[in-house]
This record gives C-alpha cells, sequence and structure tokens, in this order.
C-alpha cells in the first residue's frame, strides 16, 4: 500500500482540516485502493415489491387532530444540502441564492415553508444546511435575513479532503495548490459523518428529535410530507428513499432494487455496459431516485460509531490547472443498504422540481407554477400532466442572461415544447401554445415583439411573425 503510505505522510502538513476530516479522507482512499468496488450481478436483481417501494397513495391519512401533528413535527429535523455553487447557471455564490420566483430565492422559499409549519402547528422544526468550504461564507450573511423568523437555522460544513494528484497520488494542497483549488467536498454521502461530527446530531438527539428530512437545496418540490413521516415513524423504518416514476428526461437517475433481500440504489455508474441500455428503459426500472430521504437520527449514529456506512466510491477525475486529479465522493442514496427496515415510497412528481438549468427555471417561473407560504405547486389549469420540454441556446445558459432577454416570462399553460437558439429577446406578455421553434440565423437579432401569441409556429426572422 505504498499510495496510501505516501499520503499519510503528507497528512500533517494538512493543517487546515481536522483529525476527524484526515481519518475519514484516509479511510475512503484506503476503500478505494483496496478495490472494493462493489459488483452487482446482473442476474440477482428484482424488482421490488409494494412493500418495499410503498406506493404513496396507500399511506394512511394524517391524524385529525393538529395536536397529533405538532407531535409529529416535534421529531423532525430539515436538512438542505447546500454545498453546491451555482457554476453551470453562471453564478458564483451558492446556488441556493438564486432568485426562483418573485425575487424569493430557494433559501427564502425553504425558510417560509419552515415558518408556516411552525406558525402552524405551534412547533419548532430547525432547519440545517449543509455547506461545504465553497459556500459557507456567503451562506453565513444571507442566513442574517432569517433571524427575526420563527426558524431556528443550524449551519454545519461537510468534510474538505485534498484532490489527488493522479500521476503519484500525492494530496493536491502539498504540490503547489494551497488554495481552495486544491481542495473538494466529498458528495452528500458525507452527510451522516459530518452531522455527527460537527455535534449537531447529539443536539438534535437531545432534543427528542427522531428523523431528518434530507434534500437538495434547489429542489422546491421538496417540502415536508406529513404522511411519510407519520409512515416512517408507525413502521419503524430507519430509511426511506422517495422515488418517483421514470420519464425518458430520467433515465440516468439511480434506482432502488431488491438484491440478496435487501434494497439497494442501482446507479448507472455500477451497471456492466452489456446491460446500460437495459438500465435506461423505462419498462424495467420504472423508478428513479429524488435524493429526497428520509433518515432515523439514532440509527445514524449508530451506524457512523460503527463505520458502517461503506457507501459506493464514486471516482470524480477532472483537471485543475492543466493538472489531472482525482476527488473519490460518495452519495447519500447509497447509504440505503446498512440501515435496517429500509423503504422507498414512490411518490408524485410534483415532489422532485429541481432547478439545474435556466430552462428549468423557465417553468417555475412561468404561469405553469404559483406560489403560496412559500409552495411552489403545479398550475391546475393545465390539462396535460406532463411538463412541456423546454430547450434554450448557449446564450440563455447564464441566469443573468437569462433573465435580461425576457422582458417577462411568457405564458406556457399550453405549451407542449419550445426550442429557441440564437439572439433571441423576448417582449412582454407573450403567449405560446404547442410546439414552438425560434431559431435566429447567425448573426441576426430576433426580437419577438410585446404580446406575440405564437402557437405550432417556427419563427426564423422578422418575417415569421407577421399573420
Amino acid at each position: 500500500m505504498e499510495k496510501l503510505d505516501h499520503i499519510k505522510s503528507h497528512l500533517p502538513s494538512l493543517t487546515q482540516i481536522s483529525e476527524n476530516e484526515k481519518n475519514g479522507f484516509i479511510n475512503l482512499v484506503s476503500r478505494y485502493l483496496s478495490g472494493e468496488a462493489q459488483h452487482v450481478e446482473w442476474s440477482k436483481i428484482q424488482t421490488p415489491t409494494d412493500e418495499v417501494v410503498v406506493p404513496y397513495d396507500t399511506l394512511a391519512p394524517i391524524p385529525e387532530d393538529p395536536a397529533e401533528t405538532k407531535k409529529l413535527l416535534d421529531k423532525l429535523v430539515v436538512l438542505k444540502l447546500n454545498g453546491g455553487l451555482g457554476t453551470t447557471m453562471g453564478c458564483t455564490g451558492p446556488k441556493s441564492v438564486i432568485e426562483v420566483r418573485n425575487g424569493s430565492t430557494f433559501l427564502d422559499l425553504i425558510v417560509a415553508q419552515i415558518q408556516n409549519l411552525n406558525t402552524k402547528y405551534g412547533c419548532s422544526v430547525p432547519l440545517v444546511l449543509m455547506n461545504s468550504f465553497n459556500t459557507h461564507d456567503d451562506t453565513m450573511k444571507i442566513v442574517e435575513n432569517y433571524s427575526n423568523s420563527n426558524v431556528k437555522v443550524h449551519i454545519f460544513n461537510q468534510s474538505q479532503y485534498p484532490r489527488l494528484v493522479a500521476e503519484d497520488f500525492t494530496p493536491f494542497p502539498c504540490k503547489g495548490q494551497p488554495g481552495k483549488d486544491g481542495w473538494y467536498p466529498p458528495g452528500h454521502g458525507d452527510v451522516f459523518q459530518s452531522l455527527m461530527n460537527s455535534g449537531k446530531l447529539d443536539t438534535f438527539l437531545s432534543e427528542g428529535k427522531e428523523y431528518v428530512f434530507v434534500a437538495n437545496s434547489d429542489n422546491l418540490g421538496a417540502i415536508v410530507d406529513l404522511k411519510i413521516l407519520n409512515h416512517l415513524i408507525q413502521n419503524k423504518n430507519e430509511y426511506c428513499m422517495e422515488v418517483t416514476p421514470k420519464t425518458l428526461a430520467d433515465v440516468k437517475g439511480g434506482t432502488l432494487i431488491s438484491y440478496e433481500g435487501k434494497v439497494q440504489l442501482l446507479e448507472i455508474a455500477q451497471v456492466p455496459d452489456a446491460h446500460v441500455n437495459e438500465f435506461k428503459s423505462i419498462e424495467k426500472f420504472k423508478i428513479f431516485n429524488t435524493n429526497n430521504l428520509w433518515v432515523n437520527l439514532k440509527a445514524i449514529k449508530r451506524l457512523v460509531e460503527a463505520d458502517a456506512l461503506e457507501m459506493e466510491i464514486i471516482p470524480n477525475p477532472k483537471e485543475v490547472d492543466g493538472v489531472k486529479v482525482l476527488q473519490l465522493e460518495t452519495a447519500a442514496g447509497a447509504a440505503i443498504r446498512f440501515f435496517e427496515h429500509a423503504i422507498g415510497i414512490n411518490v408524485p412528481r410534483s415532489r422532485f422540481l429541481p432547478v439545474k438549468a435556466s430552462s428549468d427555471l423557465f417553468l417555475v417561473q412561468s404561469d405553469l407554477y404559483t406560489l403560496a407560504d412559500g409552495l411552489v405547486s403545479r398550475n391546475s389549469a393545465r390539462a396535460n400532466p406532463e411538463n412541456p420540454s423546454i430547450e434554450l441556446g448557449p446564450e440563455f445558459k447564464k441566469v443573468s442572461n437569462f433573465l435580461s432577454r425576457f422582458k417577462s416570462i411568457p405564458s406556457i399553460i399550453d405549451l407542449d415544447n419550445l426550442s429557441v437558439s440564437g439572439d433571441v429577446w423576448f417582449g412582454a406578455n407573450i403567449v405560446l401554445k404547442g410546439k414552438v421553434k425560434i431559431a435566429a440565423k447567425d448573426g441576426v437579432k430576433l426580437e419577438i415583439p410585446d404580446g406575440t401569441v405564437l402557437e405550432n409556429k417556427e419563427i426564423n426572422g422578422p418575417e415569421d411573425l407577421s399573420g
């Protein structure tokens, strides 16, 4: 294990991180080097039954007595994964501070939702943000805005691990990269260890909390669901992953399988090449992981203390300043197989509304959704249960460019799909219906005038707009 010894020899010089982080890092690297990749035998994969992946509409109704609902909520902690930067959308700070709707950011909406619950039921559900070293400072400034709300906001950082130089496995910070680029946050699988290391886990247990609801901060559909919480408490499930039916847009998402008597997550990276197309088909694997997870706090403590959460390692090769580096990551969903009585719940698609690109932002800012009490809900005026497909060209990729190209977001209640490419600018109060394709010719600035209605049209220049 020369490589491991080589890394260990450099650890004392990495003074920026704690002993806990160094131990976690060495543990991850040694597992990776021992090649303990978990191979899935395709023939052993079974489709989970309704006992393992419970249909949402079979869940019992929540108690009618508000005092009983308060008891449920008093056992809950809401944790948002807040380590991501909005770089893919052209932003420099935490993604959660992008304005989503009516001037409210993801964080504003999350706080409004919990504030509403706490007011309605007289409970005190805390909000916990797991930041990375990339998002910590900016988030601290923003959280000050909520000091007068009835939501107690807790913050902790996930681990910070050194990137490894691929050539010789030297930690990158020891090889001329002392700044931020030398480090990385090791994926959201780190949430359990970091929650424990931060001391927050023990704090919540001492306050009588029993479950944590973990979700990505950019998933607008991930709101507290009392039916799910009630079900888990009644059935003593230590872990629950919300899954939802796959569409062709989700073919790469991880899925739940039954394997050797346990439920586990199957990710595309674990699938043998010969079976990738089968994995992507929506006939055999009908559901995918939303990354909305409900986990019992005592069970987290038990498993972290026993070093039992050996989740599949995801090697992520990168290049920084021309140097090839490796970062090893894990995903929280992969932990499902270590918990007792773990289940999936097959939830409505409305609980999965992530904003990953400006095309998603276009949907949630449009009249397809309404906003009340921090909840973004689908507009009932739309007959089609599927969302329209939206393709916006590179001119719209950055949020600032996207916003500047629309005087107001068009009405899309009756839209099936929209494709926009080239230098296109939208006026106010535009209505789009059916299939609309707008492709400006090279070097031409194409402006769609205020109040235009486009139904099943292809627009390549101003001449196509008349008549």
